[in-house]
């Protein structure tokens, strides 16, 4: 390769991607939790979802893998949401509600659902009538939603409060009404399944810090205790709105929100309704965040998978977009959210997750006497003085050449290098052989040092998986952080690809008195 390879852009086009705003900051680790405090209730006959009896037959044998149709089984509670369901206009619909044993033989199995007969892509599974779905504008009520959107405005915008404490406060109080209140068939289904996902593990928002430490050398590990904080936030604020807005849930005659529940017990609750809380699109404000029965936790959640529970006029449904067997459980798609995000909201990992990635925080050096040039030709480009750059699976080579540009820009270190940069008509600098060497020789560093990071190495983690009496929370953790590492490598691996097409593997790097900085 001659000298004139080297004259490579200092910066290209930005890596345009959409971003998922995070449901809520959440956070906490919390012995057994549950949804609020267990119901107490008697056992009725007949669990099956039959939402009519001539499309939905529920077998029961059990099957293999430790899930059975449910259909009056001894020792569960049975039929409250189905015939609460059914009272309150549900339609005929194709599913059916199945059972998985948890991995705790000391917690109760979880729920889920999976198909009542053959389906096809297409196909509308059910409809749940707007009556049944708990939204801000149901727990507000016609006459208070502007009232109280009024003066959570702020507090929203702000980041202060979010419309999932709103909704997990709203069912605590529904809980204390008991048989009374009219969600009470919900929040026992919810209260059931604790806030775990199909894997029948829960968030690491409520692990120990035991388990927590199978995250070790993982960002997660920062993203639990950022939540944690939020969650306190959240916590604390919930009595300012309560006297903002005068006629928020006037209907309760309780205390206000802190003396009527401790932290923890609203720190379980709001990681339950965020387990299962669906972001409906193109409606208005009031109706975004969505607590649907028969939505998930019962539905499981996949990244390839294009269902989604849909808003229509006067319900919530959902049409699949594949065939299902009878007795296949049901998936829909979980938006574009990376593997971390998944563990932490819903206790799962994706293997074949198209939207999983790390991050590189790379920040030009503040003490560099041409900070200032470099912040406005960074800007210039599309870029910041602290930039993010997010490495998605199978995308590592191409991430690695968004990084380059910015990278060097921060080892220009020449007056009038640095001239040359500004006044250029294009996105062109000269690259001297030596600086791309201390380029790609930091970028191998910094790629190196994260997987050191790890108490495993790679193949250490392959081994753990292997082994078929793994603790499920342990195999949850030990896929993320694997899928993590195996990103890292092909970074890695990249980056070495860089450096072979140098000309001369001889050159030693150039020295970077203010080089950018890397996390």
């Amino acid at each position: 390769m001659d000298a004139a390879r080297l004259l490579t852009p200092c910066f290209s086009s930005p890596i345009r991607s959409s971003s998922c705003r995070p449901l809520s900051l959440l956070s906490g680790a919390f012995p057994s939790p549950t949804l609020f405090a267990p119901f107490r209730s008697g056992h009725r006959g007949n669990l099956c979802l039959t939402c009519a009896a001539e499309t939905l037959v529920a077998g029961s044998q059990r099957e293999e893998g430790s899930s059975h149709a449910l259909r009056g089984g001894k020792g569960l509670e049975a039929g409250d949401l189905e015939s609460w369901l059914h009272a309150h206009g549900l339609p005929p619909c194709k599913v059916v509600l199945k059972e998985r044993p948890s991995h705790d033989g000391r917690r109760r199995s979880i729920h889920y659902i999976a198909a009542s007969e053959d389906i096809e892509a297409g196909d509308v599974l059910f409809s749940i009538p707007n009556s049944l779905v708990v939204t801000l504008d149901r727990v507000l009520g016609n006459e208070t939603i502007v009232n109280f959107l009024c003066c959570a405005a702020e507090l929203l915008t702000t980041n202060k409060l979010s419309e999932l404490a709103c909704l997990a406060l709203y069912l605590m109080y529904e809980k204390k009404q008991g048989k009374k209140s009219f969600w009470y068939p919900f929040i026992r289904e919810l209260d059931r399944q604790q806030g775990r996902g199909q894997l029948a593990v829960e968030s690491p928002l409520l692990w120990s810090e035991t388990e927590l430490a199978y995250l070790d050398g993982s960002p997660t590990r920062a993203e639990l205790l950022e939540r944690d904080e939020g969650i306190k936030r959240e916590y604390n604020e919930l009595d300012t709105v309560w006297f903002m807005a005068g006629s928020l849930f006037q209907q309760y005659p309780f205390d206000i929100p802190t003396e009527a529940f401790p932290f923890e017990i609203f720190k379980q609750a709001f990681v339950a309704v965020q387990s299962c809380v669906v972001h409906l699109q193109k409606v208005n404000l009031a109706r975004r965040f969505a607590l649907v029965p028969l939505g998930p936790p019962l539905l499981a959640y996949k990244s390839n998978c294009k269902a989604m529970l849909t808003a229509v006029s006067d319900a919530v449904k959902l049409v699949v977009d594949r065939p299902y067997k009878a007795g296949e459980p049901i998936v829909v798609w979980c938006g574009p959210q990376p593997n971390s995000r998944l563990l932490l909201n819903y206790g799962f990992v994706d293997e074949d997750n198209p939207y999983d990635r790390v991050v590189v925080e790379a920040s030009l050096n503040m003490e560099d006497p041409q900070f200032q040039e470099k912040r406005m030709v960074a800007q210039r480009n599309g870029k910041l003085a602290v930039q993010v750059f997010r490495v998605y699976v199978g995308r590592e080579k191409e991430a690695i050449s968004e990084m380059l540009p910015y990278m060097r820009l921060g080892y220009v270190s020449d007056p009038a290098e640095m001239q040359s940069v500004i006044s250029s008509q294009g996105p062109i600098c000269p690259v001297s052989p030596c600086m791309e060497r201390a380029v790609l020789d930091q970028l191998v560093g910094y790629f190196e040092a994260r997987l050191a990071g790890y108490p495993t190495t790679l193949s250490e983690d392959e081994d753990m998986l292997r082994d078929g009496h793994l603790d499920p929370k342990k195999r949850v953790a030990v896929q993320l952080v694997k899928l993590e590492k195996k990103m890292l490598h092909a970074c890695l691996q990249a980056t070495f690809g860089f450096i072979n097409q140098l000309p001369d593997h001889t050159v030693s790097p150039c020295p970077a008195p203010f080089a950018p900085q890397l996390k």
